[in-house]
Protein backbone atom coordinates (compact mmCIF):
# COMPACT_ATOMS: atom_id res chain seq x y z
CA UNK A 1 0.00 0.00 0.00
CA UNK A 2 1.48 3.22 -0.98
CA UNK A 3 2.12 6.28 1.56
CA UNK A 4 -1.14 9.14 1.81
CA UNK A 5 0.46 12.76 1.53
CA UNK A 6 -1.39 15.36 2.77
CA UNK A 7 -1.26 18.30 1.44
CA UNK A 8 -2.63 21.90 2.98
CA UNK A 9 -2.68 24.91 0.76
CA UNK A 10 -2.97 28.04 2.77
CA UNK A 11 -4.00 31.14 0.72
CA UNK A 12 -1.88 34.55 2.00
CA UNK A 13 -3.70 37.41 3.98
CA UNK A 14 -5.15 40.17 2.54
CA UNK A 15 -3.39 43.03 0.53
CA UNK A 16 -4.17 46.09 -1.07
CA UNK A 17 -4.92 44.44 -4.22
CA UNK A 18 -6.69 42.32 -2.78
CA UNK A 19 -9.32 44.98 -1.35
CA UNK A 20 -9.02 47.35 -4.44
CA UNK A 21 -9.94 44.77 -6.88
CA UNK A 22 -6.51 45.32 -8.30
CA UNK A 23 -4.23 42.68 -10.25
CA UNK A 24 -1.31 42.46 -7.48
CA UNK A 25 2.49 42.84 -7.99
CA UNK A 26 4.80 41.65 -5.03
CA UNK A 27 3.15 43.52 -1.76
CA UNK A 28 3.09 43.06 1.61
CA UNK A 29 -0.31 42.04 3.48
CA UNK A 30 -2.06 44.88 4.80
CA UNK A 31 -3.26 45.84 8.14
CA UNK A 32 -6.65 43.90 7.44
CA UNK A 33 -4.51 40.86 6.98
CA UNK A 34 -2.71 41.58 10.24
CA UNK A 35 -4.97 41.70 12.18
CA UNK A 36 -7.04 38.88 10.85
CA UNK A 37 -3.58 36.76 11.15
CA UNK A 38 -3.30 37.90 14.78
CA UNK A 39 -6.57 36.18 15.41
CA UNK A 40 -5.47 33.28 13.87
CA UNK A 41 -1.85 33.14 15.61
CA UNK A 42 0.40 30.35 15.39
CA UNK A 43 -0.08 26.74 13.57
CA UNK A 44 2.56 25.42 15.26
CA UNK A 45 0.76 22.18 16.51
CA UNK A 46 -0.22 21.42 13.25
CA UNK A 47 1.25 18.60 12.16
CA UNK A 48 3.55 19.88 9.24
CA UNK A 49 6.29 17.56 7.73
CA UNK A 50 7.43 20.11 4.66
CA UNK A 51 6.54 23.36 4.98
CA UNK A 52 6.59 26.08 1.40
CA UNK A 53 5.31 29.31 0.64
CA UNK A 54 5.30 31.17 -2.66
CA UNK A 55 8.18 33.84 -2.85
CA UNK A 56 5.92 36.97 -3.09
CA UNK A 57 6.65 38.69 0.18
CA UNK A 58 2.54 38.67 1.12
CA UNK A 59 3.38 35.03 1.03
CA UNK A 60 6.26 34.93 3.21
CA UNK A 61 4.64 37.13 5.73
CA UNK A 62 1.80 35.04 6.14
CA UNK A 63 3.68 32.20 6.75
CA UNK A 64 6.29 33.77 9.52
CA UNK A 65 2.99 35.52 11.17
CA UNK A 66 1.48 31.87 11.30
CA UNK A 67 4.83 30.69 13.19
CA UNK A 68 5.57 28.31 9.85
CA UNK A 69 9.62 28.63 9.24
CA UNK A 70 9.70 26.85 5.30
CA UNK A 71 11.05 27.11 2.17
CA UNK A 72 10.51 29.00 -0.71
CA UNK A 73 8.86 27.24 -4.04
CA UNK A 74 8.84 28.75 -7.15
CA UNK A 75 6.06 26.18 -8.32
CA UNK A 76 3.24 28.27 -5.43
CA UNK A 77 4.44 32.06 -7.23
CA UNK A 78 1.08 33.32 -7.88
CA UNK A 79 -0.12 33.82 -11.76
CA UNK A 80 1.74 35.93 -14.18
CA UNK A 81 -1.07 38.78 -14.25
CA UNK A 82 1.71 40.39 -17.41
CA UNK A 83 1.15 44.21 -17.97
CA UNK A 84 -1.50 44.32 -16.05
CA UNK A 85 0.25 44.22 -12.43
CA UNK A 86 -0.87 46.70 -10.46
CA UNK A 87 -3.79 47.60 -12.59
CA UNK A 88 -7.09 47.75 -11.13
CA UNK A 89 -9.91 45.53 -12.87
CA UNK A 90 -11.73 48.86 -13.46
CA UNK A 91 -9.45 50.36 -15.75
CA UNK A 92 -8.89 47.46 -18.14
CA UNK A 93 -10.97 47.71 -21.61
CA UNK A 94 -14.02 45.50 -20.71
CA UNK A 95 -13.59 42.96 -23.25
CA UNK A 96 -9.69 42.56 -22.39
CA UNK A 97 -11.49 41.16 -18.71
CA UNK A 98 -14.37 39.54 -20.05
CA UNK A 99 -11.33 37.47 -22.62
CA UNK A 100 -9.90 36.67 -19.47
CA UNK A 101 -12.39 35.81 -17.55
CA UNK A 102 -14.09 33.27 -20.11
CA UNK A 103 -11.41 31.90 -22.18
CA UNK A 104 -8.88 29.36 -20.16
CA UNK A 105 -6.47 30.19 -23.11
CA UNK A 106 -6.22 34.00 -22.78
CA UNK A 107 -2.46 35.71 -23.24
CA UNK A 108 -4.06 39.22 -24.33
CA UNK A 109 -2.19 40.74 -20.92
CA UNK A 110 1.50 39.17 -21.36
CA UNK A 111 1.05 37.31 -18.70
CA UNK A 112 -0.06 33.23 -17.87
CA UNK A 113 -3.25 32.15 -19.54
CA UNK A 114 -5.07 29.88 -17.00
CA UNK A 115 -4.27 26.94 -18.55
CA UNK A 116 -0.32 27.79 -18.47
CA UNK A 117 -1.38 27.79 -14.71
CA UNK A 118 -3.36 24.98 -13.99
CA UNK A 119 -0.67 22.63 -15.63
CA UNK A 120 2.54 24.37 -13.79
CA UNK A 121 -0.17 23.36 -10.55
CA UNK A 122 -0.65 19.48 -12.14
CA UNK A 123 3.08 19.16 -12.59
CA UNK A 124 3.78 20.38 -8.91
CA UNK A 125 1.15 17.69 -7.51
CA UNK A 126 2.73 15.14 -9.42
CA UNK A 127 5.79 15.92 -8.15
CA UNK A 128 4.28 15.67 -4.45
CA UNK A 129 2.34 12.26 -5.00
CA UNK A 130 3.27 9.74 -2.85
CA UNK A 131 5.51 10.91 -0.56
CA UNK A 132 3.67 10.38 2.41
CA UNK A 133 4.35 13.68 4.01
CA UNK A 134 2.28 15.94 5.02
CA UNK A 135 3.27 19.53 3.53
CA UNK A 136 1.58 22.98 3.75
CA UNK A 137 2.25 25.65 1.20
CA UNK A 138 1.13 28.89 1.67
CA UNK A 139 0.39 30.41 -1.89
CA UNK A 140 -2.32 32.53 -3.74
CA UNK A 141 -5.90 31.69 -4.14
CA UNK A 142 -5.19 31.13 -7.98
CA UNK A 143 -2.74 28.26 -6.69
CA UNK A 144 -5.60 26.90 -4.49
CA UNK A 145 -8.24 26.71 -7.73
CA UNK A 146 -5.82 25.39 -10.00
CA UNK A 147 -5.21 22.29 -7.41
CA UNK A 148 -9.10 22.22 -6.83
CA UNK A 149 -9.13 21.99 -11.14
CA UNK A 150 -6.71 19.23 -10.91
CA UNK A 151 -7.75 17.23 -8.21
CA UNK A 152 -11.45 17.14 -9.37
CA UNK A 153 -10.11 16.73 -12.82
CA UNK A 154 -12.61 19.66 -14.26
CA UNK A 155 -12.27 21.77 -17.23
CA UNK A 156 -10.14 25.05 -17.04
CA UNK A 157 -13.29 26.88 -17.92
CA UNK A 158 -14.47 26.34 -14.15
CA UNK A 159 -11.36 28.14 -12.70
CA UNK A 160 -13.10 31.60 -11.94
CA UNK A 161 -15.84 29.71 -10.58
CA UNK A 162 -14.25 28.23 -7.51
CA UNK A 163 -14.30 30.65 -4.47
CA UNK A 164 -10.93 30.88 -2.61
CA UNK A 165 -10.82 33.68 -0.18
CA UNK A 166 -7.75 35.32 1.99
CA UNK A 167 -6.44 33.16 5.07
CA UNK A 168 -8.35 29.60 4.16
CA UNK A 169 -6.70 26.16 4.20
CA UNK A 170 -7.77 23.78 1.27
CA UNK A 171 -6.96 20.37 1.78
CA UNK A 172 -6.38 17.45 -0.69
CA UNK A 173 -4.93 13.99 0.04
CA UNK A 174 -2.87 11.38 -2.76
CA UNK A 175 -3.80 8.21 -2.18
CA UNK A 176 -2.58 6.13 -5.41
CA UNK A 177 -4.17 6.40 -8.31
CA UNK A 178 -5.29 10.43 -7.16
CA UNK A 179 -5.65 13.08 -5.60
CA UNK A 180 -8.98 14.26 -3.69
CA UNK A 181 -9.84 17.24 -2.47
CA UNK A 182 -10.95 17.11 1.40
CA UNK A 183 -11.98 20.58 2.30
CA UNK A 184 -12.18 23.42 0.84
CA UNK A 185 -11.48 27.44 1.71
CA UNK A 186 -12.11 26.82 5.67
CA UNK A 187 -11.85 29.97 7.18
CA UNK A 188 -8.55 29.97 9.82
CA UNK A 189 -9.77 32.88 11.50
Amino acid sequence: MSAVTRLTLITHAITDAVQGARFPVDEPINALGERTIAKVGALMGADHTVIRYAPEMRTRATASALGLAGEPDAALRDIDHGRWAGQGMDTLASEDLMAWLTDPAYRGHGGESVTDLIDRVRGWLGELAGRGEHITAITHPAIVRAAVVCTLDAPAQSFWRIDIPPLTATTLHHRVPAWTLRTTASALY
